[in-house]
């Protein structure tokens, strides 16, 4: 009679703990689909754009980041000082756009004209003298010789004379268009080229592009940077998703903005808020061209679950699962779901 208690006492302590068990680890009913899958977040490699000497790195391993903060710069003094001298060069050319632009002044003007009237007087006592030698010719007092050169004199002051006119016109008419237009193209390079030193400046600082965790500090002050060479490795942590795969049976049942619920073995007693936000278009492997019910049941496509809370707590690689009402509505178009999911 004893043996038989002590076997009986096993016995009941087995099926106590199988009741237990079975109630802890009951399947999911008709109505929810139990998926399981781990967490993902994104990660990017951040490089300055331009080459050069790293200056200061402000920010360490561990440390959260807002989108746009400073998070290192490089030595940019040489930059600065051909922009000043590029400035400069802009500001000449600018004055000489002004000066084009505003046309001769009225003092150029005036000297314009009282160089052609002076030349009308020297044209006019050329003439009298020429007259006087010819009548000297005739009365023998003076040679032809004379006679010409003073001919020679009348059309040297003619055509002074005409290149004074011509001025004056030039003077009056102002600088050409053509002229205008190549000076303000000068300009517009010399601008160009003060954008692009203060480019190369802006870009001798490094941004977050996003909100997230400095995971990796790879490069150090006096370090060489470039483009290829990645100073931080950032962990985007919003939005943080559940990667998970669907059957294929469940694809119609679940659809794209569903609600759901994501729990973690690091932290059993809570549930966070989450919704479906993308599902494969496409199986994982390529079917066989005859497939049975079996093998097309078989089929599981990627999806992403976003956890609208505790960001804090969810680790990338971290095992997650993700509960899907089957039977809910469809939530409004333009409805916020991490305000609506419950």
């Amino acid at each position: 009679m004893k043996a038989k208690i002590l076997l009986v006492i096993p016995l009941a302590a087995a099926l106590v703990a199988g009741v237990w068990w079975s109630r802890q680890h009951a399947a999911p009913s008709a109505t929810e689909l139990l998926l399981h899958g781990n967490m993902d977040i994104r990660q990017v490699e951040l490089a300055f754009n331009g080459n050069g000497r790293i200056d200061q790195v402000l920010v360490k391993e561990g440390d959260r980041v807002k989108k746009g903060q400073l998070l290192a710069t490089l030595d940019t003094e040489r930059l600065q000082r051909s922009e000043v001298q590029a400035r400069a060069e802009t500001a000449a050319q600018q004055q000489v756009v002004a000066r084009f632009q505003a046309g001769s002044r009225p003092e150029e003007i005036a000297q314009a004209r009282a160089q052609r009237d002076a030349a009308r007087v020297a044209v006019a006592d050329a003439q009298a003298y020429y007259q006087r030698q010819l009548d000297l010719v005739g009365q023998h007092f003076v040679t032809q010789q004379q006679a010409d050169s003073a001919r020679y004199a009348v059309d040297r002051a003619r055509a002074q004379l005409q290149a004074a006119e011509e001025a004056l016109r030039l003077v009056v008419a102002g600088p050409r268009k053509e002229d205008i237009a190549a000076a303000r193209a000068t300009l517009a390079a010399d601008a160009a080229a003060v954008a692009v030193i203060q480019r190369d400046i802006q870009e001798g600082q490094l941004h977050a592009p996003s909100d997230g965790i400095v995971e990796n500090r790879i490069l150090e002050p006096g370090d060489m940077a470039s483009p290829s060479k990645p100073v931080f490795t950032l962990a985007l942590a919003d939005p943080v998703w559940v990667r998970v795969w669907l059957p294929e049976t469940a694809l119609g049942r679940v659809p794209v903005r569903a609600r759901a619920t994501v729990s973690t073995d690091s932290h059993p007693d809570k549930r966070y808020r989450a919704w479906v936000g993308f599902v494969s278009p496409s199986a994982e492997f390529t079917p066989k061209s005859v497939e049975t019910t079996e093998v097309r049941s078989s089929l599981v496509y990627q999806a992403r679950v976003f956890v609208c809370e505790g960001q804090d707590e969810l680790r990338l690689g971290m095992p997650a699962n993700v509960t899907i009402r089957l039977d809910q509505q469809p939530p409004a178009a333009n409805a916020d779901l991490c305000q609506t999911t419950k």
